[in-house]
């Protein structure tokens, strides 16, 4: 998509979220813009499938007439074939352009009220039907669980899309009109129109939702230093992994930068992100067999503690609680530590979490606050143990401040490896001081992007940027990892001239002396005091 068309197609699906802006928060009307892109997405995926299996009958998939019994037969094959390789279904008249066109005809008399003008076909009740059915297609198959109350978040009953039905229809069906003219492009396999623009969305209500957004979105080039560094060496994944997944976006990130990734897995404790996450997954055209994406609590209830993974990835939040209840002491996760993270601050639970699910051959790197580098007490005795004993710690990399949403405060990458290339030191980049200011926070340039992976696969050392300290370094500052004991960014000031300095002061004062005259003698012109 070249630049011009990717500002088209921004504009237009900004011009959709104007018509909900105003009537409620980001984060709610951000659920209606995604959840119809999903719609139209698995309505065009739909038709285009089904119209391949229609070819050799030369018919296509929206001329089936689903009352009669020809009709009824070819939709029942569509349907078995469909549940197999998409893993659902949809009824021509079920489809997105379909409803879409219907709500914005020429409103039928019946359902026109005298002298309304504006009035639209009633689709609400049948839209909520088509919704369920959606899902309902799926049950008692492979892809029950990935299909499951994935649309439980668009509410057409809200009272936020108007006082009345008719208000509500009117405002969704305008919606759709606006979407149904966006051409996403799904028959060019070289474009990612859908999934680009789907993005492009959860970014945009990222940056306008404050703090809700660290919930569910890591900014773009912080995911793309993560997805590079875990990826280093790799052309292909079988397997990459999220903890804290949110929108899934980081996953499919990591995707980006290799040939294939056989399986994505990921966690996530909040029920709409969730939701996202999994349509995030489809709309980029991943196979409902190819991701396990589950909804719970991470460190209190994991789901995939029988899996070992290649490359793991997240942005856990910041010092979160939880309960470091002593019975975890008995988990295989945290057990070989001898002590819990703190209860107020999570973060190290995370990191344990990570290391325990990261095979011999794998790469992880997670986002942690600075706090975790120097703190003391249970983390400084998890932090040792890391280093010193299983010496999986491959490198730290300090990022700027101020470039993730809803926080300001600076942020780390650890990267982690169970069989480390170089296992006599740790790469130390500081990469703080490289970014751009933009209008509400910094951003990482892609220069600063390849800077910091090319330090880290060529473990760089350069001054005032890189450095590699031994082991017996770290342990000399009791296993400290605050970055600027390894990395001197200490800039000498310019020497001051005290003589020439002196030599100003007195050509100041006798500026001073000589502008105090005149202003006397304007004073006693206009026989009026003098101000000093």
């Amino acid at each position: 998509m070249s630049s011009e068309q990717k500002r088209i197609l921004e504009q237009q699906l900004w011009n959709i979220a104007n018509a909900l802006r105003g009537k409620m928060d980001a984060d709610e009307f951000r659920d209606y813009i995604l959840g119809f892109i999903f719609y139209k997405y698995l309505s065009e995926k739909m038709e285009a499938y089904a119209n391949e299996i229609l070819k050799q009958d030369e018919i296509a998939f929206v001329d089936i007439d689903e009352h009669t019994p020809d009709g009824q037969e070819y939709l029942a094959v569509i349907k078995d074939e469909a549940l197999l390789k998409l893993g659902y279904f949809l009824k021509p008249s079920e489809l997105f352009r379909m409803i879409a066109r219907r709500s914005n005809a020429k409103p039928d008399k019946e359902n026109q009220s005298e002298g309304d003008q504006t009035a639209t076909n009633f689709i609400l009740a049948d839209l909520a039907a088509i919704l369920n059915n959606i899902e309902q297609s799926t049950m008692g198959t492979d892809s029950e669980e990935d299909f499951n109350k994935l649309f439980e978040d668009l509410d057409l009953t809200s009272s936020k899309l108007g006082r009345t039905e008719s208000a509500k229809n009117a405002l969704i069906a305008k919606v759709l009109g606006h979407l149904d003219a966006i051409d996403f492009q799904l028959s060019n396999s070289d474009a990612d129109v859908l999934g680009d623009a789907y993005e492009y969305m959860i970014g945009q209500f990222a940056s306008g939702a404050g703090k809700k957004a660290g919930e569910f979105y890591t900014p773009q080039q912080v995911s793309k230093v993560l997805a590079k560094l875990v990826t280093t060496g790799k052309t292909k994944l079988r397997s990459v992994y999220d903890p804290t997944c949110g929108s899934g976006s980081l996953l499919l990130r990591v995707a980006k930068e290799v040939q294939e990734v056989s399986n994505f897995f990921g966690q996530e404790l909040n029920r709409t992100t969730y939701n996202l996450a999994r349509m995030n997954m489809i709309l980029h055209d991943v196979h409902y067999r190819k991701f396990d994406i589950r909804q719970d609590d991470t460190l209190e209830h994991p789901h995939h503690l029988n899996k070992r993974f290649e490359a793991i990835v997240a942005n856990p939040p910041f010092s979160a609680q939880w309960s470091a209840n002593p019975l975890h002491l008995s988990d295989d996760r945290f057990g070989q530590y001898g002590k819990l993270a703190p209860a107020s601050k999570a973060d190290f639970a995370f990191v344990q979490h990570m290391v325990y699910h990261l095979a011999e051959n794998g790469i992880m790197a997670v986002v942690v606050p600075h706090g975790v580098l120097f703190r003391g007490g249970a983390e400084g005795h998890i932090r040792q143990h890391l280093v010193e004993d299983k010496n999986y710690l491959d490198a730290v990399v300090g990022l700027p401040a101020n470039i993730f949403y809803g926080t300001g405060i600076p942020t780390a990458i650890l990267v982690f490896k169970k069989c480390r290339e170089n296992p006599e030191d740790v790469l130390f980049i500081d990469a703080s001081a490289h970014y751009e200011k933009a209008k509400n926070q910094n951003v990482l340039r892609d220069t600063d992007i390849e800077k910091i992976v090319s330090t880290y696969r060529g473990r760089l050392t350069e001054d005032k940027y890189s450095f590699r300290a031994s082991l017996e370094e770290i342990k000399e500052n009791e296993f400290n990892l605050n970055i600027p004991r390894y990395v001197d960014t200490f800039a000498e000031e310019d020497s001051i001239d005290l003589g020439e300095l002196s030599a100003q002061l007195q050509a100041l004062d006798s500026d001073m002396v000589a502008t105090d005259a005149t202003i006397a003698d304007f004073c006693r012109q206009l026989n009026i005091p003098t101000p000093f």
